[in-house]
């Protein structure tokens, strides 16, 4: 039974910074990419990072330089450290995992900037 459980939201000023977790559960977690993705207010989900069983990143543009994303394989967690936010960061943002043809998810955490 995958299981994905996202925290570290809440509210914060712009400028500042976040830091999101994910711990996963249900599957060989080291051998599988993970991802960061979001939903703003009347948009569709999108997603946001990627980090591959290797380590490997890539994030959507608006992100690159001011996100970071990572991996603790003891852990099982996965990370989306968040500097420099803005309004246009606001957002539910979720933990992403593709396996046996299908997207799990999580249960998403909310994430608000604004002053």
């Amino acid at each position: 039974q995958v299981q994905l459980v996202e925290s570290g939201g809440g509210l914060v000023q712009p400028g500042g910074s976040l830091r999101l977790s994910c711990v996963a559960s249900g599957f060989i977690f080291r051998s599988y990419g993970m991802a960061w993705y979001r939903q703003e207010p009347g948009k569709q989900r999108a997603w946001v990072a990627r980090i591959d069983s290797d380590d490997s990143t890539t994030y959507r543009s608006s992100v690159k330089g001011r996100f970071t994303i990572s991996r603790e394989n003891a852990k099982n967690t996965i990370y989306l450290q968040m500097n420099s936010l803005t309004p246009e960061d606001t957002a539910v943002y979720y933990c992403n995992v593709h396996l046996n043809s299908r997207d799990y998810w999580g249960q998403g955490t909310q994430v608000t900037v604004s002053s």
